[in-house]
């Protein structure tokens, strides 16, 4: 049965995609919502009914980073790499009708198991598209974003050759002036990897922040962290005045903290590239 009908109790579904063993797991608290995992790692949570619900503590950070990009309800253009059960482009969708959104997942069965079981409705302004994320960002026209929001990971790593230097110039000629780049990345103490990645990013965009819960950035667990860019000054005010208000309250480094923070970290070029680093201990698995 279509996980998006009404009827029986909906039940798991499980397949193998091209980069691993996907499955959909139904809420029991939520008629119409699925936790999607890719080798028992969760890559996205839907809820079809309410699309502009967003369960992942990093993407609400993410849904309020797009909040601020322009004037409430306003449409955008957004490139969106990595599409996993497609939560983000769903709640642009809602949030901003309007909107046009390219979506770029490499893996293809992932993709189809998506479309099949969790439709996108075809007036959302929603493309999708079976690509490598740097091959399409690549090939994107210049100023064509608003915001690019980068959400790829193979297995429970980003992949190496979307951390580096050349990586960040080509989102910054995609992005419009005044563009956003918003990235999920996952690291801990001693942040070797996140740190590279604030340092390469800022080497590109006078504009740098990091979306973080204070526990994570303090190195007592390890987590999520939303990296922002952009060549116009960011409303870190606001971002963390709504990232305050969540239920895992963030804090938002810019500026000097920021750079405290990043140290003497180099950037990264693709001859030293190497992906993120592997949770310990499964941190992000689900049963």
């Amino acid at each position: 049965m279509n996980a998006s009908e009404s009827g029986p109790e909906p039940i798991p579904v499980t397949r193998d995609v091209d980069h691993g063993t996907a499955k959909l797991l139904p809420d029991v608290d939520r008629r119409r919502a699925w936790l999607l995992t890719v080798d028992g790692a969760p890559q996205s949570y839907v809820d079809l009914d309410e699309p502009a619900h967003l369960e992942f503590e990093y993407a609400r950070r993410l849904g309020h980073v797009l909040d601020c990009v322009a004037g409430s309800g306003a449409p955008l253009d957004v490139l969106h790499l990595g599409g996993g059960a497609l939560t983000l482009p769903r709640y642009v969708a809602v949030t901003r009708p309007g909107s046009r959104q390219d979506v770029v997942e490499a893996d293809r069965g992932l993709l189809a198991l998506v479309a099949e079981h969790l439709p996108v409705p075809a007036d959302a302004g929603v493309t999708v598209h079976g690509a490598d994320a740097r091959g399409w960002l690549e090939a994107a026209p210049d100023d064509s974003a608003d915001v690019l929001v980068a959400d790829v990971f193979g297995g429970s790593r980003v992949p190496a050759h979307l951390t580096t230097r050349a990586y960040a110039r080509e989102a910054d000629r995609v992005l419009r002036p005044g563009g956003i780049y918003a990235a999920n990345l996952a690291d801990g103490a001693p942040f070797t990897f996140l740190r590279s990645q604030v340092a390469t990013f800022a080497a590109v965009f006078p504009h740098v922040a990091l979306v973080a819960e204070p526990s994570v950035l303090r190195g007592r667990r390890f987590g999520n962290a939303v990296l922002l860019a952009s060549r116009a000054e960011l409303d870190v005010a606001e971002i963390a005045r709504r990232t305050a208000r969540d239920a895992f309250p963030a804090r938002v480094e810019h500026g000097r903290a920021l750079r405290r923070f990043t140290g003497d970290a180099h950037p990264v070029d693709d001859g030293n590239a190497a992906p993120s680093p592997e949770p310990p201990g499964g941190s992000f698995s689900v049963g």
